[in-house]
């Protein structure tokens, strides 16, 4: 679960003083980093330099951040860290929906946001359970190693966060795991009893894997205690 020496990581910010002190904070933890203002310079730039991370501002000019991470994410494997702010709530959760796999709120906490990005990089570098590479639920078969999913016998596209998130739940089928647990294993922090990030993660898992969002089967939620991987229902 290392981290990679010095890291390069693009930060797409339009607020020139800020795009500064985060860059030299994150140069003085030992990053590299590119910056870039305009948001239709992004894509261009991510083929280019190939980074270890992307920390994306929203509100860009030239291209909003929210398209930026649309076009992104059926090619680029690394996370994405959205910048959005406090008032914006559903800025954020269209993020997720699009693919990012965390967020931080401004105006910016500097050991919060290297907090994330560490958790970030640990996550994405994670190496799988030697003894158990190959998790099989009737028709539903999760390869850790290749991190790829097929239901019935179709591969089912899912995204770093995504993938992760269902490794974590079908190891621990017929437990519940409580948003608590989950939030510490996924993204190294507590749970603050507001953040929609595991929902709308969870949302997404239901949708992929053929599950009824309205009364899920094989995701449950228990209510008032977490979630619950049926292992019976594949």
């Amino acid at each position: 679960m290392s981290i990679p020496v010095n890291p390069l990581i693009i930060l797409v910010e339009d607020d020139v003083r800020l795009s500064e002190l985060v860059s030299r904070y994150l140069e003085n933890n030992g990053f590299r980093v590119t910056t870039t203002a305009r948001g239709d310079q992004v894509v261009e730039q991510v083929q280019r330099e190939a980074p270890d991370l992307i920390i994306l501002d929203l509100g860009l000019p030239g291209e909003d951040g929210l398209s930026i991470c649309r076009q992104l994410r059926p090619t680029y494997a690394n996370p994405i860290l959205i910048l959005t702010a406090r008032d914006n709530d559903i800025d954020h959760v269209l993020g997720l929906e699009l693919g990012a796999d965390d967020y931080v709120i401004k105006p910016i906490e500097p050991r919060v946001l290297l907090a994330r990005i560490n958790a970030l990089l640990r996550r994405g570098r994670a190496q799988p359970r030697a003894e158990c590479t190959t998790i099989r639920f009737g028709q539903l078969l999760i390869n850790s190693v290749a991190r790829a999913v097929s239901l019935n016998s179709q591969p089912v596209a899912l995204s770093s966060a995504e993938f992760d998130l269902l490794v974590h739940l079908a190891e621990h089928a017929g437990e519940i795991q409580s948003r608590a647990t989950l939030f510490q294993h996924l993204y190294g922090r507590e749970y603050d009893g507001i953040d929609r990030m595991l929902d709308v993660r969870i949302s997404h898992l239901r949708k992929k894997l053929g599950d009824d969002t309205g009364s899920p089967e094989r995701i449950k939620t228990i209510w008032g205690q977490g979630y619950l991987f049926v292992p019976d229902a594949w």
